[in-house]
């Protein structure tokens, strides 16, 4: 399934561990909402914040971006519009390959054997319902190559991450991600840092089809506009979500 991007030049990152906003209507000013997080986040919270950003702003698409198996289950997935599978580039081989390697090799297998299947994005979904699970996930399911930027970051971390990416490097994963992947996503994240245009120009080069997200420190109209105007589809925007309303509504473009 593949999300219609034409319309979304703005992204929401809702953590689920964080108190939000008193006035969550704020959140209907942006395109579209992704909730996800490391520390703290569990299935309940997942939910919980997912039907808060529906009653807030009930047109709103709603991504699940989770980084535990932990955090999904078959109710997460009924909740949630998408659920965004990263794949990160620059990461270790568990961020890139080999959950997903492991998770289509047992989707084949009986819903008994899929019991206690030890994947560590899915394996929760799987255990929580067998095939019916699995065949509601795959409806669902938006890819994402990555590469995280920020080194010194808890997404670098959980991702296994020691290297940042040259802008040529960078180039280099958006043309796999389109050309040879055919993911619908390609994301730049440097995880509370602004990382300016340079990785998006280079990314922007080789993507026509698939849509160049940019997150990262993001805090002011003339950022969004700086990184729109290098070539990326949409913005995300997180910390100040959180942190300052008002100062989220100054990175509306």
């Amino acid at each position: 399934m593949n999300l219609d991007w034409s319309g979304v030049d703005h992204v929401t990152k809702v953590d689920p561990a964080k108190p939000l906003p008193g006035d969550l209507d704020v959140v209907a000013h942006t395109d579209l909402v992704v909730v996800g997080g490391s520390d703290g986040v569990t299935e309940a919270n997942t939910i919980d914040t997912i039907e808060r950003v529906a009653d807030a702003a009930p047109d709103l698409p709603v991504l699940q971006e989770p980084y535990s198996g932990s955090h999904v289950s078959a109710a997460t997935v009924d909740a949630a519009d998408y659920v965004a599978i990263p794949a990160v580039f620059n990461g270790d081989r568990a961020n890139f390959v080999a959950k997903h390697v492991q998770f289509f090799a047992e989707v084949g297998r009986k819903p008994a054997e899929l019991l206690g299947a030890d994947i560590p994005l899915l394996g929760d979904v799987i255990a929580s319902r067998g095939r019916e699970a699995v065949a509601d996930l795959a409806e669902k399911v938006l890819a994402e190559g990555y590469v995280v930027q920020n080194v010194d970051s808890k997404a670098a971390a959980e991702s296994g991450v020691d290297r940042a990416f040259s802008a040529d490097e960078v180039a280099g994963a958006a043309l796999a991600t389109e050309s040879f992947y055919d993911f619908p996503v390609f994301y730049v994240e440097y995880s509370g840092t602004y990382g300016g245009p340079e990785d998006v120009e280079a990314a922007a080069t080789y993507l026509a089809d698939t849509a160049l997200l940019y997150g990262g420190g993001i805090e002011s109209r003339d950022q969004t506009a700086e990184v729109l105007d290098a070539g990326a589809d949409a913005v995300v925007v997180g910390d100040c979500f959180h942190d300052d309303p008002d100062r989220f509504l100054d990175t509306i473009p």
